[in-house]
């Protein structure tokens, strides 16, 4: 499959350093959502959002209220609501009165959900260390602290706005 050029191979040395590193983080990045998706797609006929979903439960053992995945996600309510409406159809989730807030649900993974969730979450360990095989551990380790500096200075500058 020919496959079209992304930004970043249309820039050149002329273009601001800034910008090229920018635009790799984002080659990068897509091209690692694209290949997860297709193998969550291919062995678990899921999608990367709904994987995202159960995810967020797996690490909130209690359950999350609607609008906090949709928080966590930064997605909308309604894409929410959509994921929530499949899984729970699926018998993966299973949604509850929040309690003092008739309005609110609470979503919680149900034995089902969680036993499809960890091996979905196995395997896709496995492909994303799979993807970084090309770093060694260094070089994994400096990618990580120089993204956390760039992740903080732009959460600072954030903050000042």
């Amino acid at each position: 499959m020919i496959e079209r050029a992304d930004r970043e191979s249309r820039l050149t040395e002329a273009d601001h350093l800034s910008v090229r590193v920018w635009l790799r983080m984002l080659a990068c990045t897509t091209l690692v959502e694209r290949r997860a998706a297709t193998r969550l797609r291919q062995n678990f006929a899921t999608t990367l959002p709904r994987f995202d979903f159960l995810s967020q439960l797996e690490r909130n053992g209690n359950g999350l209220r609607m609008t906090e995945i949709s928080d966590r996600m930064m997605v909308t309510g309604g894409n929410i609501t959509r994921i929530a409406d499949q899984l729970e159809s699926e018998g993966l989730i299973a949604r509850s009165p929040a309690p003092g807030d008739r309005r609110a649900s609470v979503v919680q993974l149900t034995p089902a959900g969680e036993c499809a969730f960890v091996e979905m979450a196995r395997r896709h360990e496995e492909w994303i260390v799979e993807m970084f095989a090309a770093l060694d551990e260094h070089e994994r380790r400096v990618l990580y602290a120089v993204l956390a500096k760039l992740k903080g200075h732009l959460a600072e500058t954030e903050r000042k706005r």
